[in-house]
């Protein structure tokens, strides 16, 4: 069973810049494409960027340009680059497979605001 753990989030504020990480335990994790998602209160959870296995990377229209997805599978971890922050990217973050297959880690807090 694949554990995912998100840290990197915290409070910005517009036009601001965070990297957050997932690292996932189980040595499988190279094998999937790997996705962050996002949740604003009151919203659906929905997926702003994926990266393959080997590198291919997808990016929702309201972030691309401004957020970029990478991963290490030696150190089973894949990030997410967010710069030029704005107030409607405050949600809570996930990071999981895509689609996604393992349980939902707590999440982290991105909160951009004067």
């Amino acid at each position: 069973q694949v554990q995912l753990v998100e840290s990197g989030g915290g409070l910005v504020q517009p036009g601001g810049s965070l990297r957050l990480s997932c690292a996932a335990s189980g040595s499988i994790f190279s094998i999937y494409a790997m996705g962050w998602y996002r949740q604003a209160p009151g919203t659906e959870r929905e997926l702003v960027a994926s990266i393959t296995s080997g590198g291919r990377t997808y990016y929702a229209d309201s972030v691309k340009g401004r957020f970029t997805i990478s991963r290490d599978n030696a150190k089973n971890t894949v990030y997410l680059q967010m710069n030029s922050l704005k107030p409607e990217d405050t949600a809570v973050y996930y990071c999981n497979a895509r689609p996604r297959v393992f349980s939902w880690g707590q999440g982290t807090q991105v909160t951009v605001s004067l």
